[in-house]
């Protein structure tokens, strides 16, 4: 099993940056594919970006395509997500998941796959 910890979420204006953080403690962070999945009030949950096992390859919601960046750290088990230019239908519960996958280079952008979920961290944008 691998636990995840998220941070870095927060009350911010449209247009400012925020970056996501998520700690993985348990088995080894390098065999699990990260993905950030968002929730927002009374919506279903929306895989916003996942990244490979290898950090080779990601994968973008396109409501965040260019505005958005994830990357991982294997050695610090850490994956992270950039959030530049924000809007308010950003707003929504950020949660760090992991999933086990084929390969090495594979992302995974259902959020039905993902194996392991931290708790969500709030980011909330006003206009």
């Amino acid at each position: 099993q691998v636990q995840l910890v998220e941070s870095g979420g927060g009350l911010v204006q449209a247009g400012d940056s925020l970056r996501l953080s998520c700690a993985a403690s348990g088995r080894t962070f390098s065999s699990y594919a990260m993905g950030w999945i968002r929730q927002a009030p009374g919506k279903e949950r929306d895989l916003v970006a996942t990244i490979s096992r290898s950090g080779a390859n990601t994968y973008y919601a396109d409501s965040v395509k260019g505005r958005f960046t994830i990357s991982r750290d294997n050695a610090k088990n850490t994956v992270y997500l950039q959030m530049n230019s924000l809007k308010p239908e950003d707003t929504a519960v950020y949660y760090c998941a992991a999933a086990n996958p084929l390969g090495l280079h594979s992302v995974v952008t259902f959020s039905y796959d993902y194996d392991y979920w931290g708790q969500g961290t709030q980011v909330t944008v006003s206009s």
